[in-house]
């Protein structure tokens, strides 16, 4: 299971990458696992301001349908488009071209609430 320790994570299995007041936001390799091959991503969010934990779209699988939950407050500034004709990049490549949202973020602080690689991999049981 890939876990890569540059990034930051939550107790609902997505990933985070800082860059400036821009956090990249997709699912976890171990997400996609468990979810098994991604048949659709649904953001409705770009735009629009959200907190902290709130859905931000779904992520549909051949057998199940699952929130996304938004891990740090701020503006939903982009939807990774390419997922809307490509979703099984979530499965093929969830740390890279399988991102799915860019936050502009409104509390920096906040990012110190996330788990970091040992954290999450003590989650998951890595």
């Amino acid at each position: 299971m890939n876990i890569p320790s540059e990034l930051k994570y939550t107790k609902d299995h997505e990933w985070v990458k800082i860059e400036g007041d821009v956090a990249t936001v997709g699912i976890t390799d171990f997400a996609q696992g468990e979810l098994g091959d991604i048949v659709y991503v649904e953001v409705e969010t770009v735009d629009e301001t959200l907190e902290k934990e709130e859905v931000f779209g779904t992520v549909e699988a051949v057998k199940t349908v699952s929130d996304l939950f938004l891990p740090l407050s701020g503006e939903i500034i982009e939807f990774n488009e390419s997922l809307e004709d490509e979703p099984e990049k979530v499965n093929t490549d969830p740390y890279g071209d399988g991102w799915m949202i860019k936050i502009k973020m409104s509390d920096a602080s906040e990012v110190e609430e996330l788990m970091d690689s040992e954290a999450y991999k003590e989650l998951v049981g890595a």
